[in-house]
């Protein structure tokens, strides 16, 4: 799945001249904690709820309350936006935008085709990516089944499901530090019973969870 399939097209933006409070203003109306920051029609910096909480003045300045309520209205986006921004590119895979997203410890990724931002991608769209690819919300039986990790296990599950006349929907392989695999395969039936027995037949298989989404 690329991630042009998953962004967020036509984000909102702001612009570095813009103030502070106008950066707020915009987020809160559309529930965002980050926004792009373009000027001249080119990516500059993103600010973030995050970048404006370290910009806000520190209880212990000596200045009164409207001397801080005025300088925080003429702040710049400008003064705290983060710049040079991590980017990526529509034709990039979801995982791609995961690995930068979790290796960087951010939220949100703008999308950049060449030199024009196009979208961008978020926690968000990654967690609905995620619950799309593994069929969570669809009709039907998603069983965890404990496999060997070995040549010709799929082509075996793949002829079980077959001689059952059920439709394999979605499937995925977790291997991570376990001995044996954990193979999730989504089927488009809620009666998995004589499929679930004849698995359980087979050498190098284990039925370990069963969830039916009706």
């Amino acid at each position: 799945m690329f991630v042009k399939w998953r962004m967020t097209n036509n984000p909102f933006t702001i612009g570095p001249d813009a103030t502070v409070p106008e950066a707020i203003e915009v987020m809160q109306q559309n529930k965002v904690r980050k926004l792009p920051v373009v000027s001249n029609g080119r990516l500059v910096g993103v600010v973030s709820q995050s970048d404006i909480d370290r910009a806000s003045p520190s209880a212990a300045t000596s200045f009164s309350a409207g001397e801080i309520a005025y300088l925080f209205s003429k702040l710049k986006v400008s003064k705290v936006m983060t710049r040079d921004p991590v980017t990526i590119s529509p034709n990039a895979l979801l995982e791609e935008a995961a690995i930068v997203m979790r290796n960087r410890k951010i939220e949100m990724l703008p999308v950049m085709d060449g030199d024009n931002l196009v979208g961008v991608i978020t926690e968000s769209d990654l967690l609905d990516a995620f619950i799309e690819l593994n069929g969570a919300r669809e009709r039907g039986t998603r069983l965890v089944i404990e496999a060997d990790d070995a040549p010709g296990v799929m082509a075996r599950l793949a002829s079980v499901t077959g001689a059952e006349q059920t439709n394999i929907t979605h499937i995925a392989v977790y291997r991570g530090n376990l001995d044996r695999s954990l193979v999730v395969l989504g089927v488009n039936t809620l009666n998995t019973t004589e499929l679930e027995r004849r698995i359980a037949e087979m050498d190098g298989f284990t039925l370990k969870y069963r969830l039916r989404n009706d």
